[in-house]
């Protein structure tokens, strides 16, 4: 067995407690509100802003072995560079207030989730921010393009309001497959690591989806 099918068995508990989440549940079976997209939507700007400056602190701290991260995480980045004006460009697209979100603060559970990445990646093992990738690749995987055509189908809103959700959709499942080749090249410390906190990046992640409202406002 690969170390990436054993992070996905070993968190399925996690995994199916997130997916349980009523705003997971309510856009997969249709009954989604549009409040609750663009809640979606701007608590996604807040950690997804962070996103590019976390690559850039774990590749200034890999230790020496993991000097060969420097290339991926590097390539990472260039991907990654600009995804928060996608999502801005959906809320405009669905109606909400761009520049509003812009100026917001996150809610509580964004909040911090963003800081654990930070205290992760500035004070203990950086390789542990693939954890986190594993489970925001993974969940965007596995129900970005399946979510993003029952909003649309239920909340009535153009193309241009799914645009972070459609592209995150089919760029994941190529990182995914990168990621795994990552994770298989390295040693079983940082292994350990990376599920560690897979298993709690799956409880920060839920946690956002389940203070998003489900009603309309």
């Amino acid at each position: 067995m690969t170390f990436f099918q054993h992070l996905i068995d070993a968190t399925a508990a996690e995994r199916a407690e997130l997916r349980a989440a009523p705003a997971i549940v309510a856009s997969l079976s249709g009954q989604a509100t549009r409040t609750m997209y663009l809640a979606f939507l701007r608590e996604a700007y807040h950690h997804v802003r962070h996103t590019t400056p976390l690559l850039m602190a774990v590749g200034a701290r890999l230790p020496d072995r993991l000097a060969w991260l420097l290339r991926p995480v590097a390539e990472y980045i260039e991907e990654e560079i600009g995804h928060e004006e996608w999502i801005l460009a959906d809320i405009a697209a669905a109606g909400g207030d761009a520049e509003a979100t812009r100026a917001s603060r996150p809610g509580m559970a964004a909040e911090i989730m963003v800081a654990y990445a930070w205290d992760l990646v500035s004070r203990r093992d950086p390789a542990g921010f693939f954890g986190m990738v594993f489970v925001l690749e993974g969940t965007s995987v596995d129900l970005a393009l399946g979510a993003a055509d029952r909003l649309q189908a239920s909340l009535g809103l153009p193309d241009a309001a799914f645009t972070y959700l459609r592209s995150h959709g089919t760029l994941d499942q190529a990182h995914t497959r990168h990621l795994a080749e990552l994770l298989e090249r390295m040693d079983a410390d940082s292994q350990a690591e990376v599920l560690r906190q897979a298993r709690v990046f799956h409880k920060l992640y839920g946690d956002v989806f389940r203070g998003l409202p489900t009603a309309e406002a």
